[in-house]
């Protein structure tokens, strides 16, 4: 099979030819049969939902049940708060009545003692004792007014202590009723809630079987990224040797900036789209096509980008096991001693500029949009493809240059231009990184990602933390990695995880379990890959584990999102968000 090679439409040029009767070179794609893979519309062919109908249908089955259970959720939560509400009544007229029978018997106790003493001391006081033994009259009706005091005393206290402990027992007759409403309320609430979650799990096995065969087809795709990746890389070193065969694959940038006034001998230049000649590439004349001479820094640049070809996407990262996309192209021009800032509005503010009709190998390709602005950068291998630390794909990638999103192209080799204005989102839109949106940290919404259904990514669209048999989203687990070993090496031992994530089926037993507590199922952050439940001390505000993520994750993509901070309602230290795409 053909390598990929720079083809001019004549060979008869000359140095001295007029430049503006040159057409660009175009890098051609690698011509192939049906087998032939093509590099995917979406990057990497890892991102973009994949059509299935059967999926889409039992999808809406399930987000069906999911408006009934969110729309239940208030009534399980209010009747869970009546239930608690209830429960805590009785035991508060309970407690009530308790100290009402105490006082009562504290007072009986008195009238027994009073009497238990009279007996010792020779039988009870009465009127008649008193009769009998009374000596002076005035005495006697003393004695008599006395007793009358005493009892009537007596009896009023008892009295009292008597009526508030029917009262007490009122009360708690009055809880013990609320609190069987209460419970008869909460079993018919969750009745009802037994059955949408019966309803969810009918549904959970057809969803797993069509989401096999999406598995499938999206393994399929990867695969033929994989061939593209490897066919691309190919076709560039083919094309490298073809330069070595003719001695001009050392030829540095320095001897191609000016081609007006001098190029090495054999070449000449290479026209741009807007007349006069392109800087920093020169072309050697032949037949059928004419061969692109690059300077040696972009194939190096190059070359060192192919070698990066499936290793994972993860932003704040600069390799050498992971990349975002500013890094990528910082870390491969620097090895060729080309000087860049890594990150993409760096890049755009500072790379010397060229027209998009002039775009060659080892251009940089800015992508952006009016309302995004600037929000992605890759290297260009010929004007329809181009090579990227892509977010949505996670990885770095072989992809499709959309020519609808360029919003500059820069030829690194040229030098640094004077700092430009970075184009920068409008209109409130959410700036984007790498490819894909970066959400603020206040956010609190699903992360919903490639259109696949939340729960029901296909396994092959994921990648291992290598922590038992924890996934998530593979740009997310690139950070996680990277965060877990910034963390050992801090505290000597790895990152404590207890969830990552969570299936569709996962999240329906969950909520059986705790439909209080858990989300809805189909709406859980954990769904999409980009959540975590930390362990090891993290779990708990305040603790050295704790306050290292606050002071760390960010660096990795990680955050703890509002709702779950101290005073917020819902406390969960434990659990962290990947945002950082």
């Amino acid at each position: 099979m053909p390598a990929r090679s720079w083809a001019h439409p004549s060979g008869r040029a000359r140095r001295r030819v007029a430049v503006a009767a040159l057409a660009a070179c175009v890098l051609v794609l690698l011509p192939g049969g049906p087998a032939a893979a093509a590099p995917s519309d979406q990057p990497g062919g890892t991102s973009g939902v994949l059509e299935s109908p059967d999926l889409d249908r039992l999808q809406r089955r399930a987000a069906e049940v999911q408006d009934e259970l969110r729309a239940r959720q208030a009534e399980v939560v209010a009747a869970r708060e009546a239930l608690a509400g209830a429960q805590r009544a009785v035991g508060e007229a309970q407690a009530v009545l308790d100290a009402a029978q105490g006082v009562l018997a504290g007072y009986q106790r008195e009238v027994a003692d009073y009497a238990a003493a009279v007996y010792r001391d020779g039988g009870a006081l009465t009127p008649l004792t008193l009769l009998l033994s009374g000596g002076d009259p005035g005495e006697v009706l003393s004695g008599l007014g006395f007793l009358d005091v005493v009892d009537a005393h007596a009896a009023r206290v008892i009295g009292v202590a008597e009526g508030h402990r029917r009262a007490a027992l009122d009360e708690q007759a009055r809880a013990q009723a609320a609190l069987d409403q209460a419970r008869t309320r909460a079993d018919e609430v969750g009745a009802r809630v037994a059955e949408l979650e019966a309803a969810a799990e009918a549904v959970t096995a057809e969803l797993g079987d069509a989401l096999a065969v999406v598995d499938g087809q999206l393994a399929q795709l990867q695969r033929e990224q994989l061939a593209v990746n490897e066919q691309t890389a190919a076709s560039w070193r083919a094309y490298v040797d073809q330069l070595r065969a003719a001695g001009l694959a050392e030829v540095p940038a320095s001897a191609l900036r000016d081609p007006g006034l001098a190029l090495p001998d054999r070449l000449v230049p290479v026209g741009a789209g807007g007349g006069g000649a392109q800087r920093g590439v020169a072309q050697l004349p032949g037949r059928p096509t004419s061969l692109l001479v690059l300077p040696v820094e972009t194939l190096a640049a190059v070359g060192g980008a192919m070698e990066a070809l499936g290793q994972p996407y993860a932003p704040g990262t600069a390799g050498p096991d992971s990349w975002d996309c500013g890094s990528l192209v910082q870390a491969v021009y620097g090895r060729t001693g080309v000087s860049l800032p890594g990150t993409q509005g760096e890049l755009f503010a500072r790379t010397a500029p060229v027209a998009p009709a002039d775009v060659l190998p080892g251009d940089l390709v800015f992508l952006g949009s009016p309302e995004s602005g600037l929000g992605h950068v890759g290297i260009a291998l010929d004007p329809r493809t181009m090579l990227t630390a892509d977010a949505r794909a996670g990885a770095v990638v072989v992809r499709t240059l959309p020519g609808d999103q360029v919003l500059g192209i820069g030829r690194p080799v040229l030098g640094q231009r004077s700092p430009a204005a970075v184009p920068e989102p409008t209109a409130g839109a959410l700036r984007t990184e790498c490819g894909n949106t970066v959400y603020p940290p206040s956010y609190d919404g699903g992360r919903a990602w490639g259109g696949y259904p939340n729960g029901l990514i296909p396994p092959s669209a994921m990648c291992p933390l290598g922590v038992g048999g924890h996934s998530l989203r593979c740009d997310a687990a690139a950070a996680y990695r990277a965060m877990a070993a910034a963390y050992a090496a801090d505290f000597g031992r790895p990152l404590c995880i207890t969830d990552s994530y969570r299936t569709y089926a996962g999240q329906v037993k969950l909520y059986g379990e705790k439909p209080a507590l858990a989300a809805v199922p189909g709406t859980s952050n954990h769904g999409w890959g980009l959540a975590v439940d930390l362990c090891g001390g993290v779990q708990s505000f305040g603790t050295p584990q704790y306050a290292w993520m606050v002071a760390n994750a960010g660096r990795f993509g990680f955050l703890h999102p509002t709702w779950a901070d101290p005073g917020n309602g819902r406390e969960e230290p434990w659990h962290w968000e990947y945002a950082g795409s």
